[in-house]
């Protein structure tokens, strides 16, 4: 198994997801290539000190440059706040080295148009990060689709809530800055979670209409004093998509205010032949819908831990997020090795773009209260 070795960009709550995905990588069976952690940057060097258990690593630094001069990386993750992205992916890649990019790949669409350009221009391997779909649910709701079980598609509707935001003394942090995270506000946050499977079916939008919520106006600072929130905290956009000879409409759906809702990423798809609805608030149940004469009804069924890589683990086992965000880690270094084949593969710069055009045309929308066409 030939090795790739990787540097990370940014220490922390994803970097060190990456960390323990390359440490799991003999879980796949018939992997071509095996990534090597050898470097990590981060500005915070108490950061650092957690990546000193990974005996691979040998080189801490905070200053990402320095890391990009060694010679040995070839792949950069970089996962750090969204006015950093296009400075540092453009560095990345005119190091010479692949990218492993944090969505939503800029902090604007202009910012994301400017990398993409450095992309075409560099030549190297880039993909998004969004691990969902690799889940087994999010799977079989693609081989229910492309099966033509749906019928005539009547609607599409597809999300991610979060519900840590009902708590107003959580304390601020810079995705909840418009100068950190930009004016697309929870829609870069999560933005890229929820169009990413919609995308990958066809499903792009002709026009939306935005709800958008500014909801808790201020949170508490790290010194105690009230510190001005200006991002959304919710996103409701309805879109319409083409699709033969009528339009369907198609509501995605991106909150950081969503009561009970811990972690929830869905999709639910429904025609005049057939629909298919899956949930990670139930993470092995596969619901579909079908019509026999008269009868129609929903039915589920339960999955197994079967997803786009195989691995040693039992299908009756049950998958959580290390495990889908290991498969989408597993899909970018098998593709960049040329051996993905047909499999779903992880986002691209373009399905990015994609996703800046319609956060772009819903902050229109929002401002000036209609719908505003793509």
């Amino acid at each position: 198994m030939k090795e790739v070795n990787v540097g990370i960009i940014g220490g922390g709550l994803m970097g060190r997801e990456a960390a323990s995905a390359f440490s799991r990588w003999c879980v796949f069976n018939d992997m071509p290539v095996k990534p090597v952690l050898k470097a990590v940057c981060d500005l915070d060097e108490n950061v650092l000190e957690w990546y000193k258990k990974v005996a691979t690593v040998t080189q801490f630094t905070t200053v990402a440059s320095e890391l990009l001069k060694n010679k040995e990386i070839e792949v950069v993750y970089v996962a750090v706040p969204h006015h950093l992205h296009e400075e540092l992916y453009k560095q990345v890649l005119a190091s010479g080295k692949d990218l492993i990019a944090e969505k939503p790949f800029g902090i604007d669409l202009k910012s994301c148009r400017n990398i993409i350009d450095k992309v075409k221009e560099s030549k190297r391997f880039v993909r998004c990060s969004s691990e969902f779909p690799f889940l087994p649910g999010p799977q079989k709701v693609i081989e229910y689709v492309r099966s033509n079980k749906v019928g005539k598609l009547l609607e599409v509707k597809s999300g991610f809530h979060h519900s840590s935001d009902v708590n107003t003394k959580k304390p601020i942090n810079w995705k909840r800055m418009v100068a950190y995270c930009g004016e697309v506000g929870v829609m870069g946050d999560l933005g890229m979670h929820a169009v990413h499977l919609p995308f990958r079916l066809g499903y792009y939008p002709i026009s939306v209409y935005a709800d958008l919520q500014n909801i808790i106006k201020k949170r508490p600072g790290a010194d105690g004093t009230m510190k001005a929130c200006d991002t959304w905290d919710n996103a409701i956009l309805h879109t319409r998509i083409e699709k033969e000879d009528h339009t369907v409409p198609m509501t995605i759906e991106m909150k950081r205010i969503a009561p009970t809702e811990t972690n929830t990423w869905y999709i639910e798809i429904l025609g005049t032949k057939g629909g298919v609805k899956y949930s990670t608030k139930e993470p092995k149940t596969l619901w579909t819908f079908a019509i026999e004469g008269v009868t129609q009804r929903w039915q589920k069924e339960d999955l197994g831990f079967k997803s786009v890589l195989d691995t040693i683990t039992g299908g009756i086992f049950e998958p959580g997020f290390p495990d889908c965000f290991q498969q989408m880690l597993g899909a970018y270094f098998a593709e960049r090795a040329g051996s993905l084949g047909e499999r779903f593969h992880c986002a691209t710069p373009e399905e990015a773009l994609l996703s800046h055009q319609l956060f772009d045309a819903a902050l229109r929308s929002e401002k000036e209260n209609k719908v505003v066409n793509l």
